[in-house]
């Protein structure tokens, strides 16, 4: 008989952080993650990961919403379903479930997790092969304090853990946010890059004050300057500037990514888990990116270990990505509730090597921080 879902759980984990992380929206001193559980009639469990950022102030999917469409809608389509078509799986929650993307993905990191285990390899392996063991990691300066940010820069730096870094702004008027980041950019100098995340915080006219300033300060990529739904504005600023512009929460998925490019769209993608529904969706956004010529950046929802391990596997089926990775949510992070943590060194971050993730539960620390 083939393997069979038995059980599905999930658990709310709540992290803090090792300081307050201000962004646009909202600012967090806390992350929760959403641990999925997944147990298989051979004995074998997966592990999968969904968060989000700040509750409800990002998107429309919130830790407790995660959690309650998994175990109402979304696990009773899996319970009693062969465990090893993963493909099969997704179209089936594709069919009944409509969007709860980072829940999707949640589930399919959980079920790829589990087929590694039980074939003996890692779900880079699964996914077609590894070209890259070794993943650069910029880190984002978010204390909101300019002084605090460069450093917190320069330790970075002196630590060999990241040599570039991502201010979110967006929060205070343009001309501030402006001054903020050519200090810190002035203050680092040729030692490092810096790029900024308005996280859709501008109109279009304010982008346009904005972007100018940013690029006369030196600064290498602007995130999402405006609203997800305003393609033809990005295309806009994208045509306007020398500084790339990089579509993070305007591309979502492959469908997105395709119109974009039609439009002239020709800046760079960012991919994320969580938003394309899990590791096989994100790849497709990644291969339309790149028949196109369009950079790849690997982004995160600050995900703690499981979920930042699973995108580390998508992206080291990559080449070489053109804007690197933010894969740094396990180090924003006062603890972990995994046996090893992610190996970050040498300005990056090593694949995790195992089968499946390469990640296993400290029961301990799991129940200490779990949701009671």
């Amino acid at each position: 008989m083939s393997t069979v879902i038995q059980h599905i759980e999930t658990l709310l984990v709540d992290l803090p952080t090792i300081r307050p992380h201000k962004l646009s929206m909202t600012t967090m001193a806390c992350q929760t993650m959403v641990i999925v559980r997944m147990r298989h009639s051979d004995g074998i469990e997966g592990l999968g990961e969904g968060t989000t950022i700040g509750g409800l102030a990002y998107g429309p999917e919130s830790p407790e919403s995660i959690k309650c469409n998994i175990d109402t809608y979304l696990a009773p389509l899996l319970i009693g379903q062969p465990s090893s078509n993963v493909h099969q799986l997704r179209s089936r929650l594709n069919r009944y479930a409509r969007g709860n993307m980072i829940a999707k993905s949640a589930l399919e990191t959980a079920l790829l997790d589990a087929q590694g285990k039980r074939l003996g390899l890692s779900v880079a392996e699964l996914l077609g092969g590894v070209r890259q063991e070794h993943l650069s990691v910029l880190w984002t300066l978010a204390s909101g304090d300019t002084s605090k940010d460069i450093d917190e820069a320069l330790l970075r730096l002196e630590q060999r853990r990241h040599c570039d870094f991502k201010l979110k702004i967006g929060a205070n008027p343009v001309d501030q946010d402006v001054r903020h980041v050519a200090a810190i950019k002035e203050a680092l100098g040729d030692r490092a890059s810096v790029r900024v995340d308005v996280n859709q915080a501008w109109d279009e006219s304010t982008a346009v004050q904005g972007i100018q300033a940013l690029q006369d300060a030196g600064i290498e990529l602007i995130e999402q300057p405006i609203h997800a739904r305003e393609h033809t504005g990005l295309v806009r600023l994208a045509n306007r500037f020398n500084v790339p512009m990089l579509a993070d929460e305007g591309v979502q998925d492959a469908r997105d990514g395709l119109d974009l490019i039609c439009g002239g769209f020709s800046g760079a993608f960012a991919l994320k888990l969580a938003k394309s529904g899990g590791l096989h969706g994100a790849l497709e956004l990644a291969h339309v990116a790149q028949a196109a010529g369009i950079g790849l950046y690997g982004g995160t929802l600050l995900e703690g270990t499981i979920g930042t391990a699973a995108s580390l596997h998508a992206w080291a089926t990559l080449p070489k990505m053109a804007w690197g990775t933010e894969m740094f949510g396990p180090l924003l992070l006062k603890d972990d509730i995994v046996v090893e943590p992610l190996n970050y060194t040498e300005f990056g971050v090593k694949l995790p090597q195992g089968a499946g993730l390469g990640i296993s539960l400290d029961e301990d620390k799991l129940a200490y921080y779990l949701r009671k």
